[in-house]
């Protein structure tokens, strides 16, 4: 792998990692959030999601770098660093969204949960199953492409997610003030 393509993966996960941290910045302004209140089942989830995010988008940022200015030893075990976090943040949103009101029984953050969990397993085994216990840089690539891949979506879902959330409470609020009026 070239280093100015590893610097490039870095760059596109730096980016999105940006816009996902202003898209946190807004939700935590929102009304969304504060009528929630403190401790709702939907905020622990979402805030075990945000730090799964970070993670993910964290793994294509850091390791690259670290590939192109330090070499494959401290790439593998920032990878393995990086990705017994991203296993940890994984099962902390598996135990969070089976708690009951967390998701509102969303079937695409349900699926996306899954999903994404297939993906963590597979992503931190495969730069040691294709490149042994010291891998080369081109080992970590299908890994890094998959937290990228990961990351992405978990961010899509979680943007319709709370999207889909505002509509359902302003349709509340609106049948509330409607049946308070008449």
């Amino acid at each position: 792998m070239s280093d100015p393509f590893l610097l490039g993966m870095a760059g596109i996960s730096a980016t999105l990692l940006g816009t996902f941290t202003l898209g946190v910045f807004f939700y935590l302004n929102s009304s969304l959030h504060s009528e929630r209140g403190p401790g709702a089942a939907a905020d622990r989830y979402m805030r075990s999601g945000a730090r799964w995010v970070f993670v993910a988008y964290s793994l294509p940022l850091l390791v690259p770098v670290v590939l192109v200015g330090m070499g494959p030893g401290w790439a593998a075990a920032s990878f393995a660093l990086l990705g017994a976090a991203l296993v940890a943040a994984t099962v902390d949103t598996s135990r969070r969204i089976m708690a009951r009101g967390s998701t509102r029984l969303s079937a695409s953050v349900a699926v996306n949960e899954i999903a994404t969990t297939v993906l963590v397993l597979l992503l931190v085994v495969l730069p040691w199953a294709a490149g042994g216990w010291l891998p080369p840089p081109s080992a970590f690539v299908p890994s890094l492409l998959l937290a990228l891949v990961a990351a992405f979506t978990s961010t899509a879902t979680v943007v319709m997610y709370t999207f889909d959330r505002a509509e359902d409470e302003a349709e509340h609020m609106e049948e509330r003030r409607t049946s308070e009026a008449g």
